[in-house]
């Protein structure tokens, strides 16, 4: 590869790469009946805060600009009596204030805590979340044992329905986080933490780890997707198909060199260590969103993981050229 070559191949990684987190983290509005609450709360402390921040600002200047003068006093002299102004009266008015404020911000908040407990109604689908280091696994959950699969970083859920989410800590603790549906709940191991959401319209709604698990944990994003309930329905008969068409050359390739960590329906390949790569296509993101799900992404991150998120547990496989190619055109097909 040339040095041209070089560049226009880095300067096209660092393009996906912004891309692919070009969503940000939205929190100051809602998207659906357990974030509104929420929001509504957020805002009304900012403002409470703000405010006493300018009045506090307000009442300084005015006591460094308006202060009384004060005439030196002559040598010898006595000063005079009388009662001193110590200003009391403010500080009275000040934390009179200040507890009333308090106290209605507490009601508030605990008014919020008791409207978010539990969905309106009985959730329509339940999705074991395991955060790991530093991707999200998404077990969706089903009384047929037929119809339950694993897939990864990007959480597909039914809009205008409550969705229950189980969090578990698959190596340390990690937090979920999708602002515009729900608040924070860890992810801890040892531990099953239960909460839920609920988007109110279709639409992509970006999330991320907050809790600090390690070198990678700001690269550790996912997407929630929202779908109509019909559509929901068509995505998750298509995930329990097998992917692509039976038996390329990178079929071979894959279950050999990536086979032991990932797995994908209908092959030999049936690891647990690494994300589920049934129907990879489908996902706008590679890398836990790290990468925009492309053809130079994607042969980056498969002969060196380490350079895109150093300190993850993909290995960087011993392949030739012509593997790699066979590889990713292989991975190209699971839609």
């Amino acid at each position: 590869m040339t040095r041209a070559q070089m560049c226009l191949f880095g300067l096209a990684l660092l393009m996906d790469s912004r891309d692919a987190g070009a969503a940000p983290l939205q929190y100051l509005s809602g998207a659906g009946d357990k974030a509104d609450p929420v929001v509504a709360l957020t805002w009304g402390v900012l403002i409470v805060s703000l405010s006493v921040i300018a009045i506090i600002v307000a009442l300084l200047a005015g006591a460094i600009w308006h202060r009384p003068g004060l005439a030196p006093a002559a040598p010898n002299a006595k000063a005079p009596l009388g009662d001193p102004q110590t200003g009391l009266d403010w500080l009275w008015i000040g934390v009179g204030v200040s507890t009333l404020v308090l106290l209605f911000t507490v009601v508030w908040t605990m008014q919020v805590l008791a409207r978010i407990e539990a969905p309106g109604a009985r959730p329509a689908v339940t999705i074991e979340v395991t955060g790991r280091q530093w991707w999200w696994q998404a077990r969706y959950q089903s009384a047929d044992p037929s119809r339950i699969f694993n897939t990864a970083n990007e959480i597909h859920i039914p809009a205008g329905q409550p969705v229950r989410l189980k969090l578990v800590g698959g190596d340390v603790i990690h937090s979920f986080w999708v602002p515009q549906l729900a608040g924070k709940m860890d992810a801890i191991p040892g531990q099953t933490n239960e909460t839920w959401i609920e988007a109110r319209a279709p639409g992509n709604y970006r999330g991320q780890c907050t809790e600090y698990c390690g070198l990678q944990h700001a690269h550790m994003g996912l997407v929630v997707i929202a779908q109509s309930p019909s559509d929901f329905r068509r995505w998750w008969d298509h995930q329990l198909q097998s992917p692509g068409p039976a038996r390329l050359r990178g079929e071979e390739s894959f279950v050999t060199h990536c086979g032991a960590c990932h797995a994908v329906r209908g092959t030999d390949a049936a690891g647990v260590l690494g994300p589920d790569l049934s129907h990879l296509k489908q996902r706008t993101t590679i890398a836990a969103g790290a990468l925009a799900n492309n053809g130079p992404s994607l042969a980056h991150w498969i002969s060196d993981p380490q350079d895109v998120k150093p300190g993850s547990l993909m290995p960087a496989p011993e392949l030739s050229p012509s593997e790699l190619a066979d590889i990713q055109a292989w991975l190209n097909t699971l839609r």
